[in-house]
């Protein structure tokens, strides 16, 4: 018998009782302790400094009764909230329902569909002051290049388009479509490709192909990623402050201002922090009622399903 199988053979030379636990393991002792703390207590004081202590203060601020009287008697509160509740409705619900449609486009296995798919991406990957402020200059007088488009290729001179409500705030609302949608996009396109291919194949010998697998398929298996991704999105969309504050500014006249941009106004230009800390928590009535009904729905398909 070799040296090595005698020793194999022998067995360990050590018994060993009850489990194995590596050097050190379990609690800390003194100086185990007073590093730890070293190491967490800078983490610690930097989160208490810019977050905790800065929420805590804002929330001290807008507690106060009158705050949100004085929101109410103001007219320009009122077209804010309406001008949000327009923005997150149409903007999140477009959004979404382009970027599905679109992930099934970008699933196709073509190489120009995939390089198309880069340039797609890059409105989201662009900064967004950078962008939002490109899509302004691009509406920004009868010189910018939609009115000068459209004069030369149709002969038609275009409107004004932050001189009115609706064009201004359909204005803001393209802007965040454009911007987001590439995001989405993606999310659905890894969801489909997550997708067994069994199921794919097997709804095609049954005879379901094209808009029929899409709706008795694809979305009922993509429609908790789409209840996640919508509220995400509508939590995300109603703090929404770039998008408006550099493609309309607010105009006509502060007329397409949304809660986030008009707590801006209040806290920096009017000089009364106090009241725009009040508006953004405004916003809390609007928001949790959609959030419960968007988890309750999410729940509801999670049984379903």
């Amino acid at each position: 018998m070799s040296g090595a199988q005698q020793v194999l053979a022998a067995g360990p030379s050590v018994s060993v009782k009850g489990r194995w636990q590596p050097p050190g393991h379990g609690r800390m002792h003194g100086p185990d302790v007073a590093l730890a703390i070293a190491f967490v207590a800078p983490y610690a004081a930097l989160f208490f400094a810019f977050a905790v202590y800065p929420i805590g203060y804002a929330l001290w601020m807008g507690s106060k009764p009158s705050l949100y009287a004085d929101l109410i008697a103001d007219p320009l509160y009122l077209s804010s909230v309406l001008n949000t509740m327009l923005f997150v409705g149409v903007g999140v619900n477009v959004t979404m329902f382009l970027a599905l449609l679109l992930s099934g486009f970008f699933m196709r296995p073509r190489w120009w569909i995939k390089a198309l798919l880069v340039v797609y991406v890059l409105p989201w990957m662009l900064p967004a002051v950078q962008a939002c402020i490109s899509f302004r200059w691009m509406l920004a007088g009868e010189e910018a290049l939609v009115d000068r488009a459209l004069a030369v290729l149709i002969g038609v001179d275009g409107p004004i388009w932050f001189n009115h409500w609706w064009l201004a705030l359909g204005a803001n609302i393209v802007a965040y479509v454009w911007k987001w949608m590439p995001f989405w996009t993606v999310i659905f396109l890894a969801g489909r490709m997550a997708i067994p291919r069994d199921v794919s194949d097997a709804a095609a010998v049954d005879g379901a192909a094209g808009s029929r697998r899409f709706v008795h398929v694809t979305f009922p298996l993509l429609a908790n990623l789409y209840l996640v991704c919508t509220l995400l999105s509508t939590v995300w969309t109603m703090g929404e402050f770039t998008t408006v504050y550099f493609v309309s500014g607010g105009a006509p006249v502060w007329s397409t201002e949304v809660l986030a941009t008009l707590a801006f106004h209040y806290a920096f230009d009017a000089a009364n922090p106090a009241l725009g800390v009040a508006a953004v928590m405004s916003v809390l009535p609007l928001l949790v009622p959609v959030v419960i009904v968007l988890m309750r729905a999410l729940q509801t398909r999670a049984v379903q399903l």
